[in-house]
């Protein structure tokens, strides 16, 4: 795996996100499989992890998990999250990422397939449900843990959080240890995958960490793992910003040219920064392999 530190949004941060590139023909061990324009399943190793059903008018998704599922991630210890200190600096992030592109590189049960990822702090909250009760109460209402089945409506709960599998009640043994870790200022970011076949976000490591943060009514902190943006999208918002950019520079410079230039040029200089990093770390959409024909009628599969 390459690995490329992304340039961040703004000047005063030393990181903006990893970007890990793998070689061709790298396999994942845990992806998404499709059928018949609106069946889903996602597969880690030998076993469906959950189904998924989309609606024929395209207005949300059913879901079943199956109780299946396995962090890609070996478990954090106390020590090692303690060690990192200095929760939430542009450094702290960092040095998460590259643990967890470790190891899901090394994972025989993770997403990564070939071609160019992003990890990064981008977390869009578009569409989802917004609520005045703290961090704890947002979080909750953007979580998608109805169990073992449930349903994500587009219209409503798109860009959730959806937990792989349930989530542990606040006095769980993990739970309370990572809720030392909270209130110590040490707990390790949530690990999340953007899955565009459900328009949402997934766990892949950090259900425990996020129940306690939520029991602490503590902000998560989260890292979003999600396919690179292609060359040629990559290219387009480039275009897209410069032109934005380069015309508000030639109002500025026109024949009726501002007393004092400083405060809107350097604002047209921060959106510029700001609209190419939200480029080099855009969510593409999650490759999908076809269904085999035996899993379209076996165990766990969705109902036809």
């Amino acid at each position: 795996m390459h690995r490329t530190n992304l340039t961040a949004a703004t000047a005063d941060e030393s990181w903006g996100g990893l970007g890990p590139e793998l070689a061709p023909a790298t396999e994942p061990g845990l992806r998404p499989e499709v059928a018949d324009g609106n069946r889903m399943v996602l597969v880690q190793g030998p076993d469906v992890v959950f189904s998924a059903e989309v609606d024929d008018d395209r207005c949300g998704v059913e879901y079943l998990r199956t109780d299946r599922y396995r962090s890609p991630v070996a478990p954090l210890r106390a020590a090692e999250a303690r060690a990192v200190g200095g929760q939430g600096q542009p450094s702290w992030y960092a040095r998460w990422a590259h643990r967890f592109a470790g190891a899901l590189e090394a994972s025989p049960i993770g997403p990564l397939h070939e071609g160019r990822w992003v990890l990064s702090r981008r977390l869009v909250e578009e569409g989802t449900p917004r609520t005045g009760d703290g961090p704890a109460g947002r979080w909750r209402s953007r979580l998608l843990d109805d169990h073992p089945d449930g349903y994500v409506d587009w219209f409503t709960g798109s860009w959730g959080v959806m937990p792989l599998r349930r989530m542990p009640p606040p006095d769980d043994g993990r739970v309370k240890s990572y809720r030392k870790q909270a209130r110590e200022g040490v707990l390790p970011p949530v690990l999340l995958w953007w899955f565009s076949g459900l328009n949402c976000y997934v766990i892949l490591d950090g259900h425990a960490r996020l129940a306690a943060a939520v029991a602490e009514d503590l902000e998560p902190t989260v890292l979003t793992l999600s396919r690179a943006p292609s060359e040629e999208r990559a290219r387009a918002g480039t275009d897209r910003a410069l032109s934005t950019y380069h015309l508000t520079m030639s109002v500025l410079d026109g024949p009726h040219p501002l007393t004092d230039r400083r405060a809107p040029a350097g604002a047209a200089s921060r959106l510029l920064a700001t609209q190419l990093h939200d480029v080099e770390v855009g969510h593409a959409p999650t490759r999908a392999w076809q269904m085999p024909a035996a899993r379209r009628t076996g165990p766990g599969t969705p109902r036809a």
